[in-house]
Order: C-alpha cells, then structure tokens, then sequence
C-alpha cells in the first residue's frame, strides 16, 4: 500500500470510529436560556458520529409522545425536506437534495465528509419537484398526490401571497401564478432575484417566509463554510436572513452573523420574526448548541468571528472585535449539534396544555457529537412571547437500537386542522401527529434526555 493510501485509510477509519473525543456534558446541558458552554474541544480529525440511513422496518414509526398520536400522511416519497399547508388545505411538500457542489469539500476531508453524509442518507440526486397531497375525506392520510411543479433546482421554502406562489430554489427564488384548488402548476416560473449559490455552495436550503401584509419577503441564505475556512470574500450576503420585495426584486441584509437559518416563523403574539440556527461544527462534542431565537432587524449573531453571542471562534483569522461586540445573545438553547430545521408555532385549542402555546421543531440530527443528538421532533413552550420551560419530547424513535436510522425529521407544518405533520427525508414519509381522542385536557409530556 502506498503511503497516501495509507495515510487515508488510516484518516478514515479514525473519523469512521469518531476517534476518541466524546461529550463530557449531557445534552440537556446545552439546552435553554443559558446553555453551559465549556472550552473548546477541537480534535486533528472530526468526531464522526452518523446513524446510517435505512428507513422504516414495514409496519414500524416513530414513538409519539403519550397522549398523542402518529400515523403516516403519505409514504413513498423522494427525500422530503420542507412543508408548506395552502389555505385550502392542500399540503405542499418539496422533495428535494443538494445541487452539485463541485468546489466544495475538496481534498481529503471533504472526500471524506462526503462520504459521510452519503451513509446519512444525504447523497440522493434531487428530484426537484414540489408534490402536492389532498385529504379530500379528512381522515388524516392524503388520497390524491400530483406533481405541483417540477423543473426546480433543489427548491426548498414556499410562500403564497394572494394568487402569487413563491419558491425558494437553491440559487433563486422564483414566482409562480396560483389558482386554488389547483392541483398542478403548468405556466413557467418567473425569477424575482437570485440567490448565493455557486460551485461551493455549502448550505444550499433556502428557506422563505411572507410578512404578514404580504408586502415582503424574508429569505434564509446559510454560510458557505462552516468557519468561513473557505475565505470570508465567499461569504458575501451569506449566514444571513433577508428582506425581499417581492414586486420590484430587490433585498436588504435583515439580520446576519447566523450560520445556517432554517426554520422561519412569526411568533402569534408578538408577531415577531423567529428562526432556528444550525450553529458550527468542530469544536468538540459539547459545543456548539444549535438555537431558536428572535430576530431583530438589523441584529447579528456572531458568526463565523463568535459563538452564543460574545464567545470567540480562534481559528477565524482576522478577527473582527468590532463585530464580536455587536453580537446578540439566542434566546434559547437546542443542544449542540441537533440540527434543529423545522419550526412551526402552534397556538391552538386543538392541542392541549402545554403544547397549545409553542413552537414544533424538527432536529434532523448530528452527525459532529458523540454521543448523538437529535433525531427528534421537540416541542418549547412558550409564555408572554418567549421560551419558558423545558423542551418537550413529541416524536422520538428514529434512531434504532444499533444506532441505524430508521427516518430523519426536517421541516414540520401544521395542517387546517392543526395537526403537526413532520417530514421524513429518510423514511420518504410525511408524518401526522395529533392529540390521542383519549387524551383529556392536557397531554402527559417527557422532556428531552438529561
């Protein structure tokens, strides 16, 4: 064997093995308002932790909370990644993976971070299309599916505005003309301006979400690294969350310093923007916690230069004091490494206390902690606007006991009925999730592992 083979071999089976670096702290300790945030554990080699993507055993799902219920919405479907509920009902899912990346994740650890997100499942080409599902009797599975729109590349968010339907793609965002009840798009999308994509294009999902008066737009465009090793000049307009006017295509910065954006959603008391954030990777097993926070306008949250606020990242080189000293503090903790993504307020009587006040989020998982975190759909409470409490375990069990993936939770909705659905983009099911008819008042809950 020669030695560069031998030097890679030995590279992979150290990662494949996560090498030795394991958290110290249990996860619940980087959940909340004031997460604990121990030094930095930065190893030569990532701690590589994946649970490799099977699916669903026949006649297997995920473990619903008690005092609820999981049943499958539709099944068979291309990597479901996002939701979108229209006014009819109808419900909007994008089944979609990442463009080509030729430039990014070159030489060996790229080779081999690739590698690994194949095993979990991410290495599928995309199908590029938005299916759209119809429960036209009401009984919680979609009897009809149809091809809304096809021809996208890689599309992720959608929004409806009056008759104008928006898509997020990987490198723009177009619109489309809607009539309800629809169950196809035909005419050919128009771009109202383009996003930062390119031959790295690191975080490709773009996220969207209308203001309530439909005047604008807010638009998630994540970093194109994960510590801006690839070069601060590949960040422009990057790790940031913007505000698009929809008829003349034009956008402002909103907020940045916000590594990976996903999950978008307007908070029904306060009417103020919230997101989840996938924070950045590599520093050991313990940091850093993923986050649910507000989002002023005009705020920064740190990234690539600090973390968590004020905490700052050595290995990003120059430093910038002057930005570190703007940085805003999340409001809540998700735990490091939860890849938390979806996010949907539920503020309804058809959930019982306490999930009648909150938000849902889909954690797709680690792959950088050891041990795993994630691979579960959350629930926080919420009091006066703000996380109050712990979070609330509502679907687990998508890992199995030998630590294969059963499925991975991503975007989540609430359809007309309120009922949580979770899409599964390793299982290629859309999940259902409501309050068990046998559920009194309120709902017994279990917080998250401690």
């Amino acid at each position: 064997m020669s030695p560069k083979r031998s030097v890679l071999s030995t590279l992979i089976a150290a990662a494949l093995t996560a090498c030795g670096e394991v958290a110290q702290l249990p996860i619940s300790a980087g959940v909340g308002p004031h997460p604990q945030l121990p030094p930095p554990n930065p190893t030569l080699i990532p701690t590589v932790n994946i649970a490799p993507a099977k699916g669903w055993p026949e006649n297997e799902k995920p473990v619903a909370a008690p005092g609820m219920a999981v049943n499958a919405f539709a099944a068979g479907l291309d990597h479901p990644r996002w939701l979108y509920v229209l006014p009819n009902g109808d419900v909007l899912v994008a089944e979609t993976n990442a463009p080509p990346k030729p430039e990014d994740g070159k030489g060996i650890k790229g080779w081999l971070m690739k590698r690994v997100m194949n095993q979990a499942g991410a290495g599928v080409a995309s199908a590029n299309r938005i299916t759209l599902l119809r429960d036209a009797d009401g009984d919680g599975v979609a009897e009809t599916r149809s091809v809304f729109i096809d021809g996208l590349n890689s599309p992720f968010g959608m929004a409806l505005i009056g008759n104008d339907f928006y898509v997020a793609n990987s490198d723009a965002v177009v619109r489309f003309p809607y009539i309800e009840g629809e169950i196809r798009i035909t005419q050919p999308g128009t771009k109202v301006l383009d996003l930062p994509a390119g031959p790295i294009n690191h975080h490709w999902t773009k996220n969207l979400i209308a203001s309530r008066d439909g005047a604008r737009l807010y638009v998630t465009v994540g970093s194109n690294s994960n510590a801006a090793e690839n070069g601060i000049e590949q960040e422009v307009g990057r790790a940031a969350i913007w505000e698009v006017d929809p008829k003349r295509g034009n956008y402002r910065i909103y907020a940045s310093g916000l590594r990976n954006p996903n999950g978008l959603a307007w908070e029904p008391d306060g009417g103020t923007l919230w997101t989840v954030v996938n924070e950045r990777d590599e520093l050991g097993s313990d940091l850093v916690p993923d986050y649910l926070t507000s989002v002023p306008d005009g705020s920064f949250f740190g990234w690539p230069y600090s973390y968590y606020g004020r905490h700052l990242d050595e290995r990003v080189q120059p430093q910038r004091p002057d930005l570190v000293a703007k940085a805003r503090m999340p409001d809540y903790a998700l735990g490091p490494h939860t890849a938390s993504l979806g996010l949907a307020f539920s503020k309804s009587a058809a959930w019982p206390t306490p999930l009648d006040n909150g938000a849902f989020i889909g954690q797709h998982g680690s792959w950088n902690r050891k041990p795993r975190s994630g691979y579960r759909v959350i629930f926080v409470p919420f009091r006066g606007g703000k996380p109050f409490g712990e979070p609330i375990d509502v679907l687990t069990g998508f890992v199995s006991a030998n630590g294969d993936a059963f499925g991975r939770p991503v975007g989540v909705a609430l359809d007309k009925h309120s009922a949580l659905l979770v899409a599964d983009d390793v299982g290629n099911i859309i999940w259902r999730v409501t309050a068990s008819p046998m559920a009194p008042g309120s709902i017994r809950v279990t917080s998250m592992e401690r």
